[in-house]
């Protein structure tokens, strides 16, 4: 699963270590007795793998050892077990930063990191190298000839006034197991009041909850859902789709950043080092582009859509990971959202 159940992280902080589970793990061969990088990340290995072969062509004495895992181990491989990866890399930004508030993660700087906008990096700790908003997807055939929304207001009207086109037809994340969902969800809350009364008008209508950004695009495209709200705009970019139209809100649009650190029982930081270095360098940022398709940092972009709001690294996203605040926000969802009809479709 590639977003992290809170819950589980939350349950487990403080106590002893627990094993982690990894999804997938590649050894990328370097030359004899060439040291090894080894990278712990949530990003699958098939998207990764041209990536970090790319970083090798630069760097050919480097074996690089990557492991994925969903964002909950990354976590938790840190903080709980101390593994000695010398890179993590996340979709969490708000695991990440703990783990870098905590101490958990070595500072590093150079010219590179320095010439981030200050959006994209925290403490001289973590550093964001990919910058992906969130969007909605709307079935340009099932909506006819509505109105296509163009902010959150609009949206509301569009699903109040059509219960009979969108009930059971409109999908989200379900907060209880999507943690990149939650961080999205607490931040519309932050943002803006509409948030919650777009909760109460999509709970009206049966939603469907998911755990992954892919299966919504699945709904969409096979035409089970006509609107997905807080889809990853870089993945449905990546999937064009003969059904799906992708909506960047004009009221706002928030930026997920993932981000970089090396912890601090890396066993070869400097090998970190480089590798963040790789990822922040003309040539790194060009790779990124053409290898996974998600769209690296670039600070002169976001600042000609003035609707996109980087989610700001710090503390400010300690505040949801709280155990009272997180379950007194999760009984204020599951309130407005999970009626006792509601369909809960679980991905993988």
């Amino acid at each position: 699963m590639r977003q992290a159940v809170l819950a589980i992280i939350l349950a487990t902080l403080g106590l002893g270590a627990r094993g982690y589970e990894v999804e997938n793990q590649r050894l990328f061969a370097a030359g004899p007795d060439s040291p090894v990088l080894r990278i712990i990340s949530t990003g699958d290995l098939d998207l990764f793998a041209p990536l970090v072969q790319a970083f090798q062509q630069e760097n050919p004495d480097v074996a690089v050892d990557y492991t994925v895992a969903s964002s909950a181990a990354v976590y938790m491989a840190i903080a709980t077990e101390g593994a000695a990866f010398d890179l993590a890399l996340s979709s969490a930004m708000d695991l990440q930063t703990k783990l870098a508030n905590d101490g958990l993660a070595q500072t590093y700087s150079s010219a590179a990191t320095a010439a981030l906008p200050d959006w994209a990096r925290w403490a001289d700790r973590l550093f964001a190298f990919t910058q992906e908003p969130a969007v909605v997807l709307i079935s340009r055939a099932g909506l006819g000839d509505l109105p296509v929304p163009k902010t959150r207001q609009d949206l509301i009207a569009l699903l109040r006034d059509n219960p009979e086109l969108f009930t059971g037809r409109v999908g989200t994340y379900d907060l209880r197991n999507s943690g990149l969902g939650y961080l999205f969800a607490t931040q519309d809350a932050r943002q803006s009041d509409a948030y919650w009364r777009l909760a109460e008008v999509m709970g009206s209508l049966r939603p469907q909850l998911f755990c992954c950004t892919s299966d919504m695009i699945n709904g969409i495209d096979s035409g089970a859902l006509l609107v997905a709200y807080n889809v990853i705009g870089s993945y449905a970019d990546a999937r064009p789709s003969e059904e799906g139209s992708v909506i960047y809100m004009g009221d706002y649009t928030h930026v997920m950043l993932r981000t970089a650190l090396i912890p601090a029982t890396a066993e070869n930081p400097a090998l970190g080092g480089r590798f963040i270095e790789f990822l922040l360098s003309p040539s790194g940022r060009a790779a990124i582009r053409t290898h996974t398709g998600l769209p690296p940092i670039d600070g002169a972009t976001l600042a000609e859509s003035p609707s996109f709001r980087p989610i700001p690294m710090g503390a400010g996203l300690l505040v949801y990971l709280d155990q009272m605040k997180r379950a007194a926000f999760l009984d204020e969802w599951i309130a407005a959202m999970v009626q006792p009809t509601s369909t809960n479709a679980q991905g993988q």
